[in-house]
C-alpha cells in the first residue's frame, strides 16, 4: 500500500514538473510578442491546460496499457520511471531545453520495465497492427503510438507551421493592395486579438495530451496493486484506488485521476518556467503577434489530432517545429540554427537517457519480476 501511494506521490510531483517544464510550451508566444504580461499569459495557460486534461483518455490508456506488459510493471517499475523523467526534465530545464516531457517518461518507463523483465525484450510492446477495416495510425505499441509520432508530429509543426504564415502573408498583401490602408500596426492588433484565442487552443491541447499522460500512470499503477491483491483490505471509503482492468473500449480512467493530474499541472503550469520561455520565445526567431498566432494554431492542431488517436506526442516538438516553420515562411535566415541544434540534440537523447536512467534505477533499488 505504502509502495502505491507513493507512486501517486511520485507522478504527481512529475505532472507538476512538466506544468512549469512545459509552461513554455503554452505561453512563450504570446509573451514574446508582447501580446500578454507573463502573469496573465501563465493564467491563460493555467485554466486551459486544467480544462483540456479533462477532456478526453485516450493518450491515458496508451500509456496505461499501450507500451508495455503490464505483467512486468511495479509500484518500483513506476517509481523508477518516473524518477527518470523527472531528473531529465529538471536537467533540460536547468539548461532552458525544450525537451519533451512525454518522450521523457515513455523513455523512463520502457527502461525500467525493461530491467524489471530482466532484460526481456518481449516486456516492451513494440506494435500492434490495426484491427481489420482500421487504419495503420489506428495500431498501438512503441511503433505507432511514439516512434511513428514522434518524427511526423515535429515534420506535421514545420510544415503547418510555414503553410499557415504563407497564406497569412498572401492574405495581408492581398488585402493591403485591394485597401491601401493595412498598415503593420492595424496587422499587429488583429493578431494580438486572435493570439489570444490560439494561445487558448495551445493551452487546452497541451492540458489533453500532456496531462493524460499521468493519469495513465497513476491508472497502472492502481490496476497493478489491485490485481496483486495489494489493495484488498484496504477500507471501503478509500475503494475508488481499487481499477480493475484498462485499455477495453468501455473502460475510462476514474474521474479523480483526471481531476487531480488537471490540477496539478495547472498548479505546476501557474509556478512558470521561464528558461524555456527565454529560448522559445526570443531566441529561436523573433516573433510578431501575426507569427505567434500562426505557430500556435499549428501546434494545437498537430496536438489535438495526436489526442484523438490517443498518441503521447511531445508539445515542445510541436511548438518548437511550428515557430521554425513561421520563421521559415519569413526567411530561412530568420531562424537561429545554432540553438536548433542544441534543441534537436535534446530530443534526440531523451528516450535514450531517461530508458537507461529508469533501467539503472530500478537495477539498484528494484526487484525483478519472473
Amino acid at each position: 500500500m505504502t509502495l502505491v501511494l507513493t507512486v501517486v506521490v511520485v507522478a504527481l510531483i512529475f505532472e507538476y514538473i512538466n506544468g512549469f517544464h512545459d509552461t513554455a510550451n503554452s505561453i512563450a508566444t504570446v509573451v514574446s510578442t508582447k501580446v500578454l504580461t507573463p502573469r496573465m499569459a501563465i493564467i491563460l495557460a493555467a485554466v486551459t491546460n486544467l480544462v483540456g486534461a479533462l477532456f478526453g483518455t485516450a493518450v491515458a490508456k496508451t500509456v496505461s496499457s499501450g507500451l508495455v506488459d503490464s505483467a512486468f510493471v511495479t509500484s518500483q517499475t513506476l517509481i523508477c520511471a518516473l524518477l527518470g523523467g523527472i531528473i531529465w526534465n529538471l536537467i533540460t530545464w536547468w539548461f532552458g531545453l525544450p525537451s519533451s516531457s512525454s518522450h521523457a517518461l515513455v523513455g523512463g518507463l520502457a527502461g525500467a520495465t525493461l530491467a524489471t523483465a530482466g532484460g526481456k525484450w518481449s516486456a516492451l510492446i513494440w506494435s500492434k497492427a490495426p484491427e481489420a477495416g482500421k487504419h495503420w495510425y489506428e495500431g498501438s505499441g512503441i511503433l505507432y503510438k511514439v516512434v511513428v509520432p514522434m518524427v511526423s508530429s515535429p515534420l506535421a509543426g514545420l510544415l503547418l507551421g510555414f503553410l499557415i504564415m504563407s497564406l497569412l502573408y498572401l492574405l495581408i498583401s492581398t488585402l493591403n493592395h485591394l485597401c491601401g490602408w493595412l498598415k503593420p500596426h492595424t496587422v499587429g492588433a488583429w493578431f494580438g486579438k486572435l493570439q489570444i484565442l490560439s494561445a487558448g487552443g495551445m493551452g487546452f491541447s497541451h492540458g489533453m495530451n500532456d496531462a493524460q499522460k499521468t493519469m495513465g500512470i497513476i491508472a497502472l499503477a492502481l490496476m497493478t496493486a489491485t490485481k496483486a491483491g495489494d489493495l484488498a483490505q484496504i477500507p471501503d471509503w478509500l475503494g475508488f484506488l481499487r481499477v480493475e482492468s484498462l485499455g477495453a473500449k468501455n473502460d475510462q480512467i476514474p474521474v479523480w485521476i483526471k481531476a487531480t493530474c488537471a490540477l496539478v499541472m495547472a498548479a505546476g503550469t501557474a509556478a512558470g518556467g521561464w528558461r524555456i520561455i527565454k529560448t522559445l520565445g526570443h531566441k529561436l526567431v523573433k516573433l510578431q503577434p501575426v507569427h505567434g498566432f500562426a505557430a500556435e494554431t499549428a501546434a494545437a492542431s498537430v496536438l489535438s489530432l495526436a489526442a484523438v488517436y490517443g498518441m503521447p506526442v511531445s508539445t515542445t516538438h510541436a511548438i518548437t517545429t511550428s515557430i521554425m516553420g513561421v520563421g521559415a515562411a519569413k526567411r530561412l535566415n530568420a531562424i537561429k540554427w545554432g540553438v536548433v541544434s542544441r534543441i534537436i540534440w535534446a530530443w534526440v537523447l531523451t528516450i535514450p537517457v531517461t530508458g537507461l536512467l529508469g533501467y539503472l534505477l530500478f537495477k539498484v533499488f528494484g526487484t525483478p519480476v519472473g
